[in-house]
């Protein structure tokens, strides 16, 4: 055979780079073309430009060619020109030392005929963020804000927001806010306009925690005459700028209902933008401006069904998911009035799957005594559909909308079938579902055990479904006539079942059902308790250890502790407080609504914005200086975050109950937890009622006497309240308030209105704080952003040791605050909060 010929070496091309040789012999030819004047040195330049730029995609460490490529990037060719900023901005990050050679050029660049290169130039420099160079960035940019041409302003205007981030010293010393200020209400160019504006928000926005010029002027920015003037130009803006505008307009406060209309007629036609982002923008501002009017809030939610229900099913999956997400929000908070409009939330065969499943939350959402069979009937389809997932969430949904008292009887015969079909999921989600309606409908306890008697358990294998079927074998044994024998057979099975919560149900079912057919079931109960007793699952070993020794006190007493008399369940809880969706519906067009979480748990501290959680806001104290001026704000995200915990994650974290005791838990020894972890704990915010405090009893007692016409009761006048004085310098370090704020209880809890002038001075959160202080009301600690507030203030009776902590909440949408108090003493809590209220109501008017 004859040898393989070898085959040609394969020469270096721009997409296979070859390393240290390549970058030689480039620079080689950049040295040549740098000083060439022959007619195709220019395409020559961009070949190469090109093959550097390729190695540099590649990984391949150029930044030896800096000064050959700064000297070729002396041409008229823009194609070049571009590569070479190109170069220039990722290698001087890397390389300091060298972008020093690259600012003659630059600023060459930046005087050029063509606004194109002095566009490019200005970019390129600005994107240098080399501190040691920023002297030679203030003047290009005080030349292009004023420069003729669009673009090179449009540039301008962003390269002012970078340089503040590279100095912001250089950026305020050099007033370009102020020209941005100006230039943003002259320009005649809509998208210079809309880069002044972000511009300036990001930059006052970062400098109203330091200077209260800066909060002043924050302040302008939502005031009437700029609000107007950009929303009279709005149709000119792009879409981009349309939603930066619109986001501006949802935090503007107006001074009555005519303003109001006035805005939404000029926003009516942007709800019928092709754009989702703009109409998702529009929709926040109709829903923020209409608060507090009841009546036009209930018709902008039918004005915005049509919009919504457009954009859902015209784009992609992704942009039908986050327009669904708003309008499932929406759903939740007024389900009536989508209730007709069902049909729209059917599932799709070509819908992914995270689509469909917030469809069927939404049926589930806006079932009623109308639409309940038809939407029942179209669930039920899908509880056979080939994902799984899907075959789920439908059958729960059926369950959930029969919770809600629709057509239960007919939902009650759906599910019951569902029993019948040979898959392991849809009948152990079919026995979850039945358990809770047993619990809730107890007269259908004879149709629903008669289908449940007929299923083996061997035939189910997911522990929740066993679990469900165990409870009812328990809770029902003396209506299944085989219950007894089913659950001996559950325990000779013991050991396979390797689930705890099978485990639990078994114990306690086996206990209920010795109380109700004794004879039958008493070997099995002592095999259930002394395999419960051996277990080493701490749950399941402590229960059947109860069990034991509650019969061994008194089978009486195990009876009524085991099984009760049980009354049917209401209402079964929800798993999102009131109070986070408040907070998801005052974020609403942002990432919070597609989280359905809050801004704050799922975004780093430093983006939170000035006023969220912020550590140094304010003084501790007034006249001392204090080295820890707030509390810490992982304390306080962590009692956010309790907001999301469920009754029975509460418990297992020994949160306080509504009786005012603390749940049972099992902690270690105080002498083995450190000074570190008990300094770490946080006060939980408890909503205790003081048994000390004021009623209101008598009160009620009036109204009831002169709704029947008696006539107000003949009782003493009370006594007027005392005066109270506070200390005009107040101490209180965060440890103490801290200690304080989880020992005492709460004294009041009441909700008190805002001026409409302390609703705008609130732009700026440090007015408020001044506000207080003046009436020797200290704020110890203080977050939030637009329009949510979260205060900590405290003050101190005069001559006395007793303290006052208070937790404000302030909406600026209502104009409403939330206040807590807790005080040392109780007996004057009702008169510290009356002058609380009284500063507050004063807030904004002086």
């Amino acid at each position: 055979m004859a040898p393989t010929a070898p085959s040609p070496a394969k020469s270096a091309s721009p997409s296979q780079p070859s390393g240290k040789s390549e970058v030689a012999d480039l620079k080689q030819q950049l040295r040549h073309l740098a000083g060439s004047r022959a007619p195709d040195a220019d395409d020559q330049r961009r070949d190469v430009f090109k093959r550097v730029i390729s190695c540099m995609t590649a990984g391949i460490d150029v930044s030896a060619a800096f000064g050959e490529m700064v000297i070729c990037s002396a041409t008229s060719d823009v194609v070049v020109k571009k590569m070479c900023y190109l170069y220039v901005g990722v290698h001087a990050r890397n390389h300091p030392d060298l972008a020093l050679l690259t600012i003659n050029f630059l600023q060459r660049d930046c005087r050029d005929q063509d606004p194109t290169i002095r566009g490019l130039a200005l970019r390129s420099l600005c994107s240098l963020r080399v501190p040691n160079l920023v002297e030679y960035l203030v003047a290009p940019l005080a030349t292009g804000l004023k420069d003729p041409s669009v673009y090179v302003r449009m540039i301008a205007a962003v390269g002012a927001a970078k340089l503040y981030h590279i100095s912001a010293t250089a950026c305020l010393d050099a007033d370009l806010p102020a020209a941005l200020k100006s230039l943003m209400l002259s320009d005649p160019d809509a998208q210079v306009v809309a880069n002044c504006l972000h511009a300036l928000q990001e930059i006052w926005t970062l400098e109203a925690s330091n200077s209260e010029a800066a909060a002043r002027e924050i302040e302008t920015l939502y005031s009437k005459p700029v609000v107007f003037y950009f929303l009279n130009k709005i149709k000119e803006f792009s879409e981009w700028a349309q939603c930066l505008v619109l986001e501006l307009v949802s935090k503007f406060l107006p001074s009555d209902n005519n303003e109001i209309f006035d805005i939404m007629n000029l926003l009516e036609d942007r709800l019928q933008h092709a754009n989702g982002a703009v109409v998702l923008a529009t929709i926040k501002v109709f829903l923020h401006l209409t608060m507090s009017m009841t009546d036009v809030h209930q018709q902008v939610y039918e004005r915005i069904k049509a919009p919504l229900l457009t954009l859902v099913g015209a784009g992609s999956p992704e942009q039908s998911y986050s327009v669904l997400c708003h309008l499932h929000l929406l759903v939740m908070r007024a389900p009536m009035l989508f209730s007709s409009d069902y049909k729209s939330f059917y599932c799709q065969f070509s819908d992914p799957s995270y689509v469909k499943k917030l469809k069927l939350e939404m049926l589930t959402a806006i079932a009623n005594e109308s639409n309940t069979y038809e939407i029942v009937t179209e669930l039920c389809e899908y509880a056979g559909n080939v994902d799984v997932p899907i075959a789920r969430e439908s059958i729960r949904a059926v369950g959930k909308i029969a919770l809600q008292q629709y057509d239960v009887n007919a939902i009650v015969d759906r599910l019951l079938q569902f029993l019948e079909m040979d898959k392991d999921y849809v009948t152990a989600e079919t026995l979850v579902l039945v358990k809770d309606l047993l619990r809730k409908y107890p007269q259908w306890s004879h149709d629903c055990i008669a289908v449940v008697g007929n299923i083996s358990s061997k035939n189910i294998q997911e522990p929740k479904g066993k679990a469900a079927l165990i409870w009812m074998l328990g809770e029902y044994s003396q209506d299944m006539h085989d219950a007894p024998y089913i659950l001996e057979s559950l325990i000779e099975n013991w050991e396979e079942e390797h689930s705890p919560e099978v485990r639990l149900h078994l114990l306690t079912a086996v206990m209920k059902c010795f109380f109700k057919r004794p004879p039958e079931t008493q070997m099995a109960l002592g095999a259930t308790l002394a395999a419960g007793l051996s277990d080493t699952h701490q749950d399941v070993h402590d229960r059947a250890l109860f069990y034991y020794r509650l019969l061994q006190y008194d089978p009486a007493v195990a009876v009524r502790v085991v099984n009760p008399p049980k009354q049917a369940v209401s209402v079964f809880a929800d798993t999102q407080s009131t109070e986070i969706k408040d907070r998801i519906f005052d974020e609403f067009n942002s990432l919070t609504v597609v989280y359905q979480k809050p801004s704050y748990m799922f975004t780093a501290k430093e983006h939170r914005g000035p006023f969220e959680y912020s550590e140094d806001l304010t003084n501790l104290t007034v006249g001392v200086e204090a080295t820890e001026s707030v509390i810490s704000a992982q304390r306080y995200q962590e009692n956010d975050n309790d907001l999301l915990l469920s009754t029975s994650d509460k418990e297992n974290n020994g949160t306080t109950t509504s009786n005012g005791s603390s749940a049972p838990t099992y902690n270690a020894p105080s002498d083995l937890i450190g000074p570190s972890l008990l300094s770490s704990q946080t006060p939980s915010e408890t909503l205790l009622i003081n048994p000390g405090g004021p009623t209101n009893s008598s009160q009620s007692n009036f109204s009831l006497d002169d709704l029947l016409g008696l006539g107000a009761p003949e009782a003493p006048a009370a006594p007027p309240a005392p005066a109270l004085t506070l200390n005009s310098k107040p101490v209180l370090d965060p440890g103490s308030f801290q200690k304080k704020w989880g020992q005492l209880a709460l004294s009041l809890s009441q909700e008190c209105s805002l001026s409409l002038q302390g609703v705008a001075s609130l732009m700026n959160p440090q007015s408020l704080i001044r506000h207080m202080q003046s009436n020797y009301i200290q704020c110890i600690a203080s977050g939030g952003q637009p329009p949510n507030y979260k205060f900590f203030f405290y003050a101190q009776k005069d001559g006395a040791t007793v303290f006052f902590l208070v937790e404000c909440i302030i909406n600026t949408a209502s104009a409403k605050a939330h206040v807590k108090i807790k005080a040392d003493d109780g007996t004057t809590a009702d008169t510290f909060s009356a002058l609380f209220q009284s500063a507050l109501s004063k807030f904004g008017l002086s």
